[in-house]
Protein backbone atom coordinates (compact mmCIF):
# COMPACT_ATOMS: atom_id res chain seq x y z
CA UNK A 1 0.00 0.00 0.00
CA UNK A 2 1.38 3.26 -0.93
CA UNK A 3 1.35 5.95 1.74
CA UNK A 4 -0.14 9.20 0.64
CA UNK A 5 1.50 12.37 1.74
CA UNK A 6 -0.64 15.24 2.93
CA UNK A 7 0.88 18.62 2.47
CA UNK A 8 -0.02 21.69 4.52
CA UNK A 9 0.31 25.23 3.40
CA UNK A 10 2.75 27.26 5.38
CA UNK A 11 1.33 29.53 8.12
CA UNK A 12 2.53 33.09 8.33
CA UNK A 13 1.68 34.92 11.56
CA UNK A 14 0.02 38.37 11.21
CA UNK A 15 2.04 41.46 11.93
CA UNK A 16 2.21 42.60 15.53
CA UNK A 17 0.09 45.69 14.76
CA UNK A 18 -2.91 43.45 14.08
CA UNK A 19 -2.65 41.38 17.23
CA UNK A 20 -5.17 42.30 19.97
CA UNK A 21 -3.61 42.14 23.37
CA UNK A 22 -5.58 42.03 26.66
CA UNK A 23 -3.99 43.62 29.66
CA UNK A 24 -5.10 41.88 32.81
CA UNK A 25 -5.42 44.02 35.94
CA UNK A 26 -2.87 43.45 38.59
CA UNK A 27 -5.76 42.99 41.09
CA UNK A 28 -8.86 41.60 39.38
CA UNK A 29 -11.00 42.33 42.47
CA UNK A 30 -10.17 46.01 42.62
CA UNK A 31 -12.59 48.65 41.27
CA UNK A 32 -13.14 52.34 41.75
CA UNK A 33 -16.37 54.08 42.86
CA UNK A 34 -17.58 57.10 40.90
CA UNK A 35 -16.58 60.37 42.46
CA UNK A 36 -18.97 63.28 42.96
CA UNK A 37 -18.28 66.25 40.79
CA UNK A 38 -17.34 69.60 42.26
CA UNK A 39 -20.82 70.96 41.47
CA UNK A 40 -22.51 68.11 43.34
CA UNK A 41 -20.32 68.67 46.38
CA UNK A 42 -21.16 72.37 46.38
CA UNK A 43 -24.86 71.53 46.05
CA UNK A 44 -24.77 69.24 49.10
CA UNK A 45 -22.92 71.86 51.12
CA UNK A 46 -25.48 74.47 50.05
CA UNK A 47 -28.34 72.30 51.29
CA UNK A 48 -26.66 71.89 54.68
CA UNK A 49 -26.14 75.64 55.01
CA UNK A 50 -29.75 76.36 54.00
CA UNK A 51 -31.05 73.87 56.57
CA UNK A 52 -28.93 75.48 59.29
CA UNK A 53 -30.18 78.96 58.36
CA UNK A 54 -33.79 77.75 58.34
CA UNK A 55 -33.37 76.19 61.79
CA UNK A 56 -31.82 79.39 63.13
CA UNK A 57 -34.65 81.53 61.75
CA UNK A 58 -37.24 79.26 63.36
CA UNK A 59 -35.49 79.53 66.71
CA UNK A 60 -35.34 83.32 66.36
CA UNK A 61 -39.07 83.46 65.55
CA UNK A 62 -39.95 81.40 68.63
CA UNK A 63 -37.78 83.67 70.76
CA UNK A 64 -39.41 86.79 69.26
CA UNK A 65 -42.88 85.46 70.10
CA UNK A 66 -41.79 84.70 73.67
CA UNK A 67 -40.44 88.24 74.05
CA UNK A 68 -43.69 89.72 72.76
CA UNK A 69 -45.65 87.70 75.32
CA UNK A 70 -43.91 89.59 78.11
CA UNK A 71 -46.28 92.27 79.46
CA UNK A 72 -48.82 91.19 76.83
CA UNK A 73 -52.49 91.66 77.70
CA UNK A 74 -54.06 90.13 74.60
CA UNK A 75 -52.86 87.88 71.79
CA UNK A 76 -55.11 87.51 68.75
CA UNK A 77 -54.90 85.68 65.45
CA UNK A 78 -56.04 87.26 62.17
CA UNK A 79 -56.67 85.28 58.98
CA UNK A 80 -53.73 86.29 56.80
CA UNK A 81 -54.51 84.54 53.49
CA UNK A 82 -54.99 86.98 50.62
CA UNK A 83 -53.20 89.95 52.21
CA UNK A 84 -50.95 91.91 49.90
CA UNK A 85 -47.61 93.29 51.08
CA UNK A 86 -48.96 96.84 50.72
CA UNK A 87 -52.06 96.05 52.79
CA UNK A 88 -49.97 94.46 55.49
CA UNK A 89 -47.71 97.51 55.70
CA UNK A 90 -50.72 99.83 55.88
CA UNK A 91 -52.21 97.76 58.69
CA UNK A 92 -48.98 97.90 60.66
CA UNK A 93 -48.86 101.69 60.36
CA UNK A 94 -52.46 101.98 61.58
CA UNK A 95 -51.79 100.20 64.86
CA UNK A 96 -50.94 102.03 68.11
CA UNK A 97 -47.38 101.80 69.41
CA UNK A 98 -48.51 99.39 72.10
CA UNK A 99 -49.54 96.80 69.51
CA UNK A 100 -47.26 94.57 67.47
CA UNK A 101 -48.12 92.58 64.35
CA UNK A 102 -46.03 89.49 63.58
CA UNK A 103 -46.23 86.90 60.79
CA UNK A 104 -45.26 83.47 62.12
CA UNK A 105 -46.17 79.89 61.40
CA UNK A 106 -48.73 78.29 63.69
CA UNK A 107 -46.27 75.58 64.73
CA UNK A 108 -43.71 78.14 65.91
CA UNK A 109 -46.27 80.19 67.84
CA UNK A 110 -47.61 77.01 69.42
CA UNK A 111 -44.09 76.08 70.47
CA UNK A 112 -43.61 79.50 72.06
CA UNK A 113 -46.88 79.41 74.05
CA UNK A 114 -46.61 75.78 75.09
CA UNK A 115 -46.95 75.36 78.85
CA UNK A 116 -48.24 78.92 79.40
CA UNK A 117 -51.68 80.46 79.86
CA UNK A 118 -51.51 81.52 76.21
CA UNK A 119 -51.80 77.87 75.23
CA UNK A 120 -55.56 78.43 75.22
CA UNK A 121 -54.96 79.90 71.74
CA UNK A 122 -54.70 76.39 70.24
CA UNK A 123 -58.08 76.59 68.41
CA UNK A 124 -56.53 79.33 66.22
CA UNK A 125 -53.80 77.06 64.90
CA UNK A 126 -55.41 76.52 61.50
CA UNK A 127 -54.70 78.14 58.15
CA UNK A 128 -52.48 81.21 57.80
CA UNK A 129 -52.43 83.68 60.70
CA UNK A 130 -50.86 87.00 61.47
CA UNK A 131 -50.56 87.59 65.21
CA UNK A 132 -51.57 90.73 67.08
CA UNK A 133 -49.78 91.33 70.41
CA UNK A 134 -51.41 94.00 72.57
CA UNK A 135 -49.23 95.54 75.29
CA UNK A 136 -51.92 97.75 76.75
CA UNK A 137 -55.02 97.39 78.91
CA UNK A 138 -56.92 99.43 76.32
CA UNK A 139 -58.17 96.37 74.47
CA UNK A 140 -60.96 98.03 72.40
CA UNK A 141 -58.54 100.72 71.18
CA UNK A 142 -56.12 97.99 70.06
CA UNK A 143 -58.78 96.04 68.16
CA UNK A 144 -60.50 99.01 66.50
CA UNK A 145 -57.72 99.82 63.96
CA UNK A 146 -58.06 96.40 62.40
CA UNK A 147 -61.84 96.61 62.34
CA UNK A 148 -61.58 99.94 60.50
CA UNK A 149 -58.97 98.51 58.13
CA UNK A 150 -61.07 95.41 57.52
CA UNK A 151 -64.10 97.53 56.64
CA UNK A 152 -62.14 99.93 54.42
CA UNK A 153 -60.43 97.16 52.42
CA UNK A 154 -63.55 94.97 52.36
CA UNK A 155 -61.75 92.07 54.00
CA UNK A 156 -64.76 90.35 55.49
CA UNK A 157 -63.13 86.95 55.06
CA UNK A 158 -60.02 88.05 56.95
CA UNK A 159 -61.59 88.08 60.38
CA UNK A 160 -60.08 87.39 63.79
CA UNK A 161 -59.60 83.66 64.23
CA UNK A 162 -59.60 84.01 68.01
CA UNK A 163 -57.82 85.61 70.94
CA UNK A 164 -56.68 84.96 74.49
CA UNK A 165 -57.28 87.53 77.20
CA UNK A 166 -56.53 86.82 80.86
CA UNK A 167 -56.13 83.13 80.09
CA UNK A 168 -59.52 82.79 78.42
CA UNK A 169 -60.07 81.98 74.76
CA UNK A 170 -62.43 84.20 72.74
CA UNK A 171 -63.72 82.86 69.44
CA UNK A 172 -64.58 85.10 66.47
CA UNK A 173 -68.21 85.34 67.61
CA UNK A 174 -67.14 86.46 71.11
CA UNK A 175 -65.07 89.49 70.10
CA UNK A 176 -67.93 91.85 70.88
CA UNK A 177 -67.15 91.39 74.57
CA UNK A 178 -63.55 92.49 73.97
CA UNK A 179 -64.49 95.40 71.70
CA UNK A 180 -66.98 96.86 74.19
CA UNK A 181 -64.77 96.53 77.25
CA UNK A 182 -64.62 99.81 79.22
CA UNK A 183 -61.52 101.93 78.73
CA UNK A 184 -59.34 103.18 81.57
CA UNK A 185 -60.96 106.63 81.38
CA UNK A 186 -64.40 105.10 81.62
CA UNK A 187 -63.33 103.04 84.62
CA UNK A 188 -62.00 106.14 86.41
CA UNK A 189 -65.19 108.03 85.67
CA UNK A 190 -67.28 105.21 87.05
CA UNK A 191 -65.07 104.96 90.10
CA UNK A 192 -65.46 108.66 90.87
CA UNK A 193 -69.19 108.42 90.38
CA UNK A 194 -69.29 105.45 92.72
CA UNK A 195 -67.45 107.33 95.47
CA UNK A 196 -69.90 110.21 95.25
CA UNK A 197 -73.02 108.07 94.94
CA UNK A 198 -75.20 106.67 97.76
CA UNK A 199 -74.77 103.15 99.09
CA UNK A 200 -77.43 101.78 96.76
CA UNK A 201 -75.12 102.47 93.79
CA UNK A 202 -72.37 100.47 95.49
CA UNK A 203 -74.69 97.46 95.70
CA UNK A 204 -75.40 97.76 91.97
CA UNK A 205 -71.72 97.90 91.15
CA UNK A 206 -70.97 94.82 93.22
CA UNK A 207 -73.58 92.97 91.19
CA UNK A 208 -71.86 93.99 87.94
CA UNK A 209 -69.68 91.52 85.98
CA UNK A 210 -66.55 90.47 87.87
CA UNK A 211 -64.22 91.87 85.20
CA UNK A 212 -65.76 95.34 85.36
CA UNK A 213 -65.71 95.36 89.15
CA UNK A 214 -62.08 94.26 89.19
CA UNK A 215 -61.08 97.11 86.88
CA UNK A 216 -62.88 99.62 89.12
CA UNK A 217 -61.16 98.34 92.26
CA UNK A 218 -57.79 98.18 90.53
CA UNK A 219 -58.09 101.75 89.32
CA UNK A 220 -59.12 102.87 92.82
CA UNK A 221 -56.13 101.18 94.45
CA UNK A 222 -53.78 102.66 91.85
CA UNK A 223 -55.15 106.14 92.49
CA UNK A 224 -54.64 105.75 96.24
CA UNK A 225 -51.06 104.62 95.67
CA UNK A 226 -50.40 107.62 93.44
CA UNK A 227 -51.86 109.97 96.04
CA UNK A 228 -49.79 108.32 98.76
CA UNK A 229 -46.63 108.61 96.70
CA UNK A 230 -47.32 112.24 95.93
CA UNK A 231 -47.95 113.11 99.55
CA UNK A 232 -44.59 111.80 100.66
CA UNK A 233 -42.63 114.13 98.36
Amino acid sequence: MEASLISFTSFTPPPSSQILTLNRPTNPLSFSLPRHSTNQTRHYRGLKVAAAISRTKKEETVETVKQQLEDCYLLAGIKYKGFTVKEFQELRRSLPETSKLIVAKNTLVLKAIEGTSWEALKPCMKGMNVWLFVHSEEIPAAIKPYRDFQKEKKLEDNDFTGAVFEGKFYGPDEFKALETMPSRAEVYAKMLGLLQAPASSLVGTIQAPARELLMVLKAYVQKLEEQGGGGGQ
